[in-house]
């Protein structure tokens, strides 16, 4: 594999990542509710989920999914389940006030377990790693090469989503979530849903 296939293969990656989607807005969300170092342990369970996408499309999960279409099927449904879910705590929860004192960060465990859970709950991943990598990662390439991908793809993903969470976390950022949490929460809880159907349908 050239130099110039691995970075065109990272920089598709850093792409996806940036781009809005169930990591982006639970690192959002968590900053600034949370605090940047709650989110940071977040973003790195988001890390640790893409890597598991990545892993499993370099290993042939997705010629598992084309020969078994219905266990994808199983996938999405769970998956967009729940978004959902989050969907419908986020918009449940919206009018409660917010009293930051009184609700600490979660623990360390519980947020790596959301950042993975968010991650391995959106099946796109496992689609997008299986044509980036089925199209622009030859067979033959070496073990390290892998490796060195799958690194990448982690911080590209927790680096990312710690700088969401990071400016989220902000005094500005943060004053404007809380002061517009109803309405944010409402609006976070209807993305996640769209997200979720999105995902079962598609």
């Amino acid at each position: 594999m050239t130099l110039a296939a691995f970075v065109a293969v990272v920089m598709v990656h850093l792409a996806a990542a940036i781009s809005p989607g169930p990591a982006v807005l639970m690192a959002a969300r968590t900053g600034a509710l949370e605090g940047w170092r709650t989110g940071a342990i977040l973003a790195v369970g988001l890390g640790l989920g893409a890597v598991f996408w990545a892993a499993a499309a370099l290993f042939g999960l997705s010629v598992l999914f084309n020969s078994a279409p219905a266990l994808l099927s199983v996938f999405k449904i769970l998956g967009g389940a729940f978004l959902l879910h989050t969907a419908w705590k986020m918009w449940k929860h919206a009018s409660d006030p917010l009293v930051l004192d009184a609700r600490p960060p979660r623990g360390a465990w519980s947020a790596l377990r959301l950042g993975v859970a968010t991650q391995l709950a959106n099946p796109k991943p496992a689609i997008f790693f299986g044509a980036v990598f089925l199209g622009l990662v030859p067979p033959e390439t070496p073990p390290p090469v892998f490796a060195a991908l799958l690194l990448a793809v982690f911080v590209n993903e927790a680096v990312w989503n710690i700088f969401v969470t990071r400016v989220f976390s902000l005094d500005h950022p943060r004053r404007i979530y809380i002061r517009l949490k109803s309405t944010l929460d409402r609006v976070f809880g209807g993305l996640f849903a769209l997200l979720g159907i999105r995902v079962i349908l598609t």
